[in-house]
């Protein structure tokens, strides 16, 4: 191949009790990437639509990720990448994750694939760390995978799929707002109470077996945030509206997509999503915010080849 287009997600991460570790591909929605071998040796980006990202290589996540991933494998020929950029900037739904995976994807698939889809989260990270200051997994790993996945580290033994069961399903809301990662990074306290982290450790402990056994109920008391949603909140207009209303009509669980402004809740069936998107929908309209809104299955699916040449 000498070229290959393909479709990579948009992500919800952190899923409430999961910072920096949890995350899992929205279905049906992303960004768009054309990557091209090129006689010319390096990484360049060669033209963007949509919203605005870094033309310069090495302000754009998808080639610095590419450039670490080229550095290693010492490739004999250069590559080109095109983006059509359909996830807003500091959407906190994998805006700079669905770019930095996608270009080591490409360049890995034209080259042979001589690299595992686990062993390119490490390189894919390294873009990460452009736009948020830290080089997190959360986005990456789902948006590369698919499903749920947790990373404990970036060795493949660490790299976790774990089961969705087959009812989950997901809402998000996307306000036309921008959050920059690395500011929400930085409200977030350098320490936290003894207390705190010990609910914050059994929520997600019981999430994991809530998801090995399908135990719904189980899932529900899991799907809480002790420690980070607190503080970010603020950023996001009428967030407490928003979690009140969908808990009210019985979503498991509702919490910040990543770093925000964009929120996230599962429920146990597409119905329940959909009552949820009618009624949140009526909420931001009265904010006069600009949003869009999701609803999915919690998806199994990452990145996708649309077309190879």
């Amino acid at each position: 191949m000498k070229k290959i287009k393909i479709f990579s997600p948009a992500t919800v991460s952190n899923v409430t009790c999961g910072f920096d570790i949890l995350g899992f591909p929205i279905e049906s929605f992303g960004d768009e990437m054309t990557i091209s071998k090129s006689d010319n040796i390096g990484v360049r980006i060669a033209k963007v639509n949509g919203y605005p990202v870094p033309s310069d290589p090495k302000k754009n996540v998808a080639s610095v990720s590419a450039e670490k991933l080229i550095r290693h494998l010492k490739p004999d020929c250069g590559f080109d990448i095109e983006i059509k950029k359909n996830i807003i900037p500091g959407s906190g739904i994998g805006s700079s994750g669905s770019n930095a995976a996608g270009s080591v994807f490409g360049i890995n698939k034209l080259l042979g694939e001589p690299l595992t889809t686990k062993q390119l989260i490490k390189y894919a990270m390294t873009g990460e760390g452009v736009s948020s200051l830290t080089e997190h997994p959360d986005n990456v790993a789902p948006a590369l995978l698919g499903g749920l996945v947790m990373v404990k580290s970036t060795e493949e033994e660490n790299i976790i799929s774990l089961p969705i069961p087959k009812d989950l399903f997901c809402f998000v809301i996307n306000p036309k707002i921008e959050v920059k990662t690395s500011y929400s990074r930085e409200i977030l306290p350098s320490k936290v109470e003894l207390s705190l982290m010990t609910k914050q450790v059994a929520n997600f402990g019981s999430l994991v077996h809530a998801l090995h056994t399908s135990n719904y109920n189980l899932l529900r008391s899991s799907l809480v945030d002790n420690v980070i949603e607190k503080h970010r909140k603020k950023l996001i207009p009428s967030f407490d509206k928003v979690k009140t209303k969908c808990l009210e009509l019985g979503a498991l669980g509702c919490s910040i997509s990543g770093s925000g402004p964009s929120i996230f809740a599962l429920t146990k069936g597409e119905g329940d999503a959909n009552k949820i998107n009618s009624e949140v929908s009526k909420i931001y309209k009265e904010t006069n915010i600009d949003f869009s809104t999701y609803v999915s299955k919690v998806s199994s699916e990452g990145i996708k080849i649309i077309d190879s040449d």
